[in-house]
């Protein structure tokens, strides 16, 4: 018997080449713009009241006072302004107008003082906000003494000078202000209320006599 054909097995096809990919170009990174030159940073420049305390005032007071070394002569230590709001009680809004404008004054933003003890005839209980505070050291403690000076005080009306009689036996001075509208900071026409602060002004005197010899050098004008 003739044998059976096979069938014929179909030619595989050949795979195709593999198509050249171009070569991937080689991406550069972009060129960063040449870094700018560090600039250095601004030289501060001190406050003109605690240059002219070192220059003037110091050689001043050694020759008035007999002091051996410039270290014993006295100086500011600090500057408290204190706002009292007993109306704070009923209306606490008081208290956050006058929280902004000591900052704008004083350019730190204030402490809120509390009451220490309940007093039934005031509806005052302990714990309870009645007034803000701000304690300036060394630089703003300059500026604003200076300010307050030579900007805020001539802006009192029939202002005769500051009495010699509100020190406190150390050489620490207190005066009050009745308008806060006479500080440049404040804007009349957005003012809710006229408030008065106190200013006490730190020193490192031991006397009366010191602190006050060393606030007239310093330009506090007091009255004759």
């Amino acid at each position: 018997m003739a044998e059976k054909e096979k069938p014929k097995e179909k030619p595989k096809k050949k795979p195709q080449a593999e198509k050249a990919q171009p070569p991937a170009e080689k991406v550069t990174p972009k060129e960063k713009p040449p870094a700018e030159q560090a600039q250095p940073p601004a030289e501060k420049v001190p406050p003109r009241l605690r240059e002219y305390y070192f220059t003037e005032c110091v050689p001043r007071m050694m020759q008035e006072f007999k002091y051996r070394s410039p270290m014993q002569v006295p100086r500011l230590a600090k500057v408290v302004i204190n706002m009292g709001l007993g109306e704070a009680i009923q209306n606490i809004k008081l208290l956050e107008s006058a929280s902004q404008e000591l900052a704008a004054i004083t350019g730190q933003r204030p402490v809120v003082t509390r009451s220490r003890r309940s007093i039934a005839a005031f509806k005052l209980r302990e714990g309870m906000p009645i007034g803000c505070m701000v304690t300036l050291r060394r630089t703003r403690m300059y500026e604003f003494f200076d300010k307050l000076v030579n900007v805020v005080l001539p802006r009192v009306r029939d202002f005769r000078g500051m009495s010699d009689k509100s020190f406190d036996g150390r050489g620490n001075y207190t005066l009050g202000i009745k308008e806060q509208i006479i500080f440049p900071e404040i804007d009349y026409d957005k003012m809710d209320k006229v408030k008065g602060m106190n200013i006490t002004v730190v020193t490192t005197a031991g006397t009366d006599e010191e602190g006050k010899f060393l606030l007239t050098l310093l330009g506090l004008p007091f009255r004759r």
